[in-house]
């Protein structure tokens, strides 16, 4: 007979094995779970109602997550923003910028870099895009290969970092606790500061390598710059404002309290389509003008909320008909520009590949975690959540060797898994953990127990967002590595994609030890003194076991209350109930 304390590790040393061998990590951990479920179940460690919690996690916490839809439509966005030739322009202008000093493609590659993954939020489109773009022109002004490709892969990874980022909306869903969770709009808050720095690394890395090696790094040719003076400025602000008020669209709105994440990510795929449509050469000068007539008529709808509006009415009844008018011409405008975008066969053809990578994204996301549900929830019911509590609150050093800890943890398993897979497989183990042991440091600058808790779920997630980073650049599944050796010519040398990625994995893995040293940097950004609510649905609660029902074998006994539901009896008992339903 296996004893109890043994299926934790047996479980996870099963996951590794699956791993290692290659198989589909979504159908490894459906296998495992249902495997090692049977077992105990066998032996006695719980009994067949147990298992009743699998669909009923998978309906309530997978299929009906709100939150999850805000993944398919940043998806979209990204595949939208990828082929309509807003990069193209961005790079172009951005390097005759720059070109006059030494390191100027670089310094343009990172920055527009920088503006594309706080709109695109997708790894690969962004490393393909801009290596099909800068590479070509970085190797004509003999810019040393190494660095070339490094730039290019570091700078495409940054969108993992930079909000609307994909990761942040996924570790937002795992980071949940009993008491506390991390939600979308504290993860965008928490990951601007670190992002910006990661930046300055990246310019400052530049910079340096520009004196020290100033060959490697050359300015570009005078003769080679086409355009210069107020001409260049208007081509960059071409570029630069659309992407402005595509961010805001996303970001702002969500952090003003106007939209949910899915409803500014739904905003965001909207503005994507309008701005391919505004960008296409088939876009008439009619066309312009009914765009024109729905922006004047959304901006004085917007000034005559501000003006009219009051706290104790609302928006004055005599200004309604003005407002209404606005939106209206707004909503008109908008609708022309998707009638136009279905009448462009190119555009039309665009947002079909969209639709498809789309779906194949998505459809990757909800396997992996109907696997993960089923496997955490038998892993929590052979006390996997107290072996994890045991193997990292024992750790020497306190909260730092805590993180010292997770984060190699994490850092070395991104050689096999990307980060969807670590999110879904790690991040829910080591959560309750990290609260319970980063939830005493921000006490005092949070101002209250449950705001710190919240806190330190924010903390403690965004540095996985940094180190999870380096999946995309190092070997054997760096798959940015992978991206520019796919669209880079044949001189380019594997060699040099690979080496050229050592610096910035090292500017990343520095990046990590800053946010652990300095939280204020994520938390800074954080309201004081107030906490995330959990988010709504079912939390599996595995009772205390009494010694004798051990030793009589006798199977135990489950509560999937919630925080809220507080229990009479003395047994606990099966309960389905969600956290809006109340006893």
């Amino acid at each position: 007979m296996i004893p109890l304390e043994y299926m934790p590790p047996l479980m996870f040393g099963g996951l590794v094995l699956f791993m290692l061998i290659g198989f589909p990590v979504a159908f490894s951990l459906l296998a495992l779970g249902l495997f090692f479920g049977i077992i105990s179940i066998e032996l006695g460690f719980f009994g067949v109602n147990f298992l009743q919690a699998v669909p009923q996690r998978i309906f309530g916490s997978v299929l009906a997550n709100d939150l999850l839809l805000a993944i398919p439509f940043f998806t979209f966005m990204g595949a939208i923003l990828e082929k309509c030739g807003l990069a193209e322009e961005m790079l172009d202008s951005m390097g005759q910028l720059f070109g006059p000093i030494r390191g100027g493609l670089g310094y343009s590659v990172i920055l527009v870099g920088f503006i594309l993954g706080a709109i695109t939020g997708t790894v690969a489109a962004q490393v393909i895009t801009m290596a099909m773009i800068s590479l070509p022109v970085m190797m004509r002004y003999g810019y040393n290969m190494r660095y070339t490709t490094g730039v290019l892969a570091a700078s495409g990874t940054i969108t993992q970092l930079v909000p609307p980022s994909l990761v942040l909306v996924v570790l937002a869903d795992q980071l949940r606790t009993q008491t506390a969770s991390a939600d979308v709009g504290s993860m965008y808050l928490g990951a601007w500061g670190p992002s910006l720095v990661q930046i300055g690394l990246f310019i400052l890395y530049t910079f340096i390598l520009s004196r020290i090696k100033p060959e490697w790094l050359p300015a570009i040719p005078k003769e080679a710059r086409t355009v210069q003076g107020w001409e260049l400025w208007k081509k960059c602000l071409r570029g630069i404002i659309p992407s402005a008020v595509l961010i805001f669209m996303v970001l702002g709105t969500m952090m003003l309290g106007v939209a949910t994440p899915t409803e500014s990510g739904a905003m965001g795929a909207l503005g994507a389509v309008v701005l391919a449509v505004l960008r296409n050469k088939e876009f008439t000068s009619k066309d312009r003008a009914v765009f024109r007539i729905g922006m004047v008529g959304l901006a004085a709808a917007g000034v005559i909320g501000a003006i009219f509006y009051t706290s104790e009415i609302g928006v004055s009844k005599v200004a309604i008909p003005f407002l209404q008018a606005g939106l209206v011409a707004a909503y008109v405008a908008l609708v022309w520009m998707i009638i136009r975008a279905s009448r462009i066969n190119e555009l039309r053809d665009l947002i079909v590949l969209g639709y498809q990578s789309t779906m194949r994204l998505t459809s990757m996301v909800v396997f992996i975690l109907i696997g993960s549900t089923c496997f955490s929830v038998v892993f929590m019911g052979v006390d996997g959540g107290l072996w994890v509590e045991h193997l990292f609150t024992g750790l020497p050093g306190g909260w730092i060797g805590f993180l010292v800890v997770v984060n190699l943890f994490v850092f070395f398993l991104a050689f096999f898994l990307d980060f969807f897979e670590i999110a879904f497989i790690v991040v829910p183990m080591i959560a309750p953990v990290a609260e319970k042991v980063l939830a005493p440091v921000l006490l005092e600058s949070m101002g209250s127990p449950e705001a710190a808790a919240s806190a330190a779920l924010v903390w403690f997630g965004v540095m996985l967002c940094v180190n999870m980073q380096t999946s995309f650049m190092h070997p054997p599944f760096g798959f940015a590595l992978f991206y520019l050796r796919g669209v880079a010519p044949k001189e380019v040398k594997s060699s040099d994609i690979y080496w050229g990625a050592v610096p910035w994995v090292v500017l990343q893995v520095i990046m990590v030890g800053l946010v652990a040293t300095f939280p204020q940097m994520v938390t800074g950004f954080l309201d004081k003194g107030i906490a995330s609510t959990p988010s709504e649905g079912l939390v599996i609660e595995r009772p205390a076991m009494e010694e004798e029902k051990r030793e009589e074998g006798e199977a135990p006994e489950l509560n999937f209350s919630t925080d809220t539901e507080k229990k009479e009896e003395s047994e606990p008992q099966l309960n389905f109930s969600t956290d809006t339903e109340k006893k």
